[in-house]
């Protein structure tokens, strides 16, 4: 067994010699040099290979998590050159199958051997990928049942592959002049947190239950059936799912399926995911989308999954609501808000960017409306304003890419655009209903009741200041009388708003507990006070027009 010290210059040794291999004896020769010594990196002297295109073939060589990284970044034009984002996404993965040892394997994990719980194992896996290898096994009782099974020593291969990304990104950041504001520490720390997780089959069990507990009652999915009694953090145990994937249009057709509902049905699945659990599929390419015999669709590999805060998916929302309405303004006020950290140089040449964008998605036929084109739009516009979006954000841009790319192989005509109308209304709906509304002005009145709370120890402090001698006050109004009118003016503005609060939730709570005499099945008294809520917002309504005016 290698110490670490031992590893990390096997490590070493290989980079250098994967990197010389293919042509970057510049960035080996420089290692250890001082970082005011710069590499200008070119294709000089390696006519037969671009650039970019030996940088995919080192990635090749180094292995298939360096492969899994380069994929991860072949979605980020926001910190990427366009052509090395053209090579990277030509990256395939080319996992060798290895030899098991599935009894020995199942009995230390199991506690028991594995004749007494299957009737039989197939030991020639039917997946295998960089972390696990898929085997169809059938219970005593006859059920068949898939086994997920972990490589043996791969938690330690991680940890070297994961070392060898950091040392290869602190040589390009140090050494390469190009390198200096792109944000690779960061890139590569979120990469390094979604392989650690898919690293945990128990957390891709959970996933399993999760996803199956949000769909259940949704009749065009199926979530297979994990048997968590036969489940560890080396072993996934769960039931066999017999179909098609998603793309073999003869398979659809023999299940006397209609390739073109499924594909809508599957899309309105994902954008589900997204919009209405905020939990969705990271990977949603056709080889993770199955179809059994009586149409119901089913997501399988579910260790990577992307997740949306509340706050950040209300804020997705907004996005969706603005793109669909076309309101330009709002949607770069919500990137603002959505934004880690953003330097936009001018408001108003984003605004029409955003506004091209729009008219081409509204005045274009449903079947030339290209996902990939409006999502690089966006991207482009990202990097030029230095955006940067949360990390479920990147997850979310390749899911929607994949799974569009999925939909359209099956129909061509699908519309990814016309396709979100159906949720945004939803949303809209849950958005005016008494529950929602009550819910967002509680919390509202809390951040009024922090204000609150906080103003008698400003003033407090204002005091004190004043007491002291040491309160300085340096202000210079024009106009005192006019000031005073818009202050007077704001003032009942806040008053009004304040009171058209109070009374939605009272209104909210009534409509909730049925109070009062029924009119029908609608509560009169919650009727009222929302006719009168309605009076309010339009004398506010009616004020600030006038303010603006």
């Amino acid at each position: 067994m290698l110490n670490r010290q031992q590893r990390k210059l096997k490590r070493t040794s290989r980079l250098i010699s994967v990197l010389t291999k293919y042509g970057f004896k510049d960035i080996v020769s420089r290692i250890g040099r001082p970082a005011s010594d710069k590499i200008t990196l070119s294709d000089e002297g390696n006519t037969s290979n671009t650039l970019y295109e030996r940088m995919r073939m080192a990635l090749e060589e180094l292995g298939p998590f360096f492969v899994k990284i380069g994929q991860a970044f072949s979605s980020r034009e926001d910190i990427l050159p366009l052509k090395m984002i053209e090579e990277l996404q030509k990256l395939q993965d080319r996992v060798e199958v290895q030899e098991l040892n599935l009894e020995a394997i199942l009995e230390s994990q199991l506690g028991m051997r594995s004749s007494e719980v299957f009737q039989s194992i197939d030991h020639q896996p039917i997946a295998a990928a960089s972390i696990a290898q898929v085997y169809r096994a059938v219970f005593k009782d006859g059920s068949p049942v898939v086994l997920k099974v972990k490589r043996p020593g791969i938690q330690s291969i991680i940890e070297d592959d994961l070392l060898l990304m950091k040392d290869l990104a602190k040589i390009i950041h140090t050494y390469f002049e190009f390198a200096q504001d792109l944000n690779l520490h960061k890139a590569i720390a979120a990469f390094e947190k979604s392989l650690l997780a898919e690293l945990s089959l128990l957390q891709e069990k959970d996933h399993i239950q999760k996803l199956a507990f949000n769909f259940r009652h949704n009749s065009c999915t199926y979530v297979p059936k994990v048997y968590e009694e036969l489940c560890s953090n080396e072993l996934l145990c769960m039931e066999f799912i017999e179909g098609v994937k998603v793309t073999d249009i003869t398979g659809l057709r023999n299940y006397r399926l209609v390739p073109e509902i499924i594909a809508d049905q599957g899309l309105q699945l994902f954008l589900s995911q997204i919009l209405d659990y905020g939990f969705f599929h990271a990977d949603p390419h056709a080889g993770n989308i199955l179809v059994k015999p009586d149409g119901k669709i089913v997501f399988i590999d579910l260790g990577a999954m992307g997740t949306i805060y509340p706050s950040d998916k209300e804020l997705l929302e907004n996005f969706v609501i603005h793109f669909i309405a076309k309101r330009p303004k709002k949607l770069v006020e919500t990137i603002k808000n959505m934004a880690i950290e953003i330097k936009i140089q001018d408001d108003r040449k984003l605004e029409y960017e955003i506004q091209e964008i729009l008219d081409f998605v509204h005045n274009s036929a449903l079947d030339k409306i290209d996902v990939g084109f409006i999502l690089k739009k966006f991207r482009v516009i990202f990097t030029d304003n230095k955006i940067e979006m949360p990390e479920y954000f990147y997850l979310l841009v390749r899911g929607i890419s994949l799974i569009e790319s999925v939909g359209r192989k099956i129909n061509p005509e699908m519309n990814l655009v016309k396709s979100v109308e159906p949720h945004v209304k939803k949303i809209l709906k849950k958005r005016l209903s008494p529950t929602y509304l009550l819910n967002k002005g509680v919390k509202r009145a809390e951040e009024i009741g922090e204000y609150i709370d906080i103003l008698p120890r400003e003033i407090t402090s204002v005091l004190l200041k004043t007491r002291e001698g040491s309160l300085s006050v340096n202000t210079e109004i024009k106009n005192l009388p006019q000031t005073n009118k818009i202050l007077e003016r704001a003032a009942n503005n806040i008053i009004l708003t304040l009171i058209l609060c109070t009374h939605i939730i009272a209104t909210a709570i009534l409509w909730g507990a049925g109070v009062g005499p029924l009119l029908g099945s609608i509560p009169v008294l919650g009727l009222i006070g929302i006719l009168l809520s309605l009076v309010i917002l339009v004398v506010l309504s009616l004020r600030l027009l006038r303010k603006s005016k």
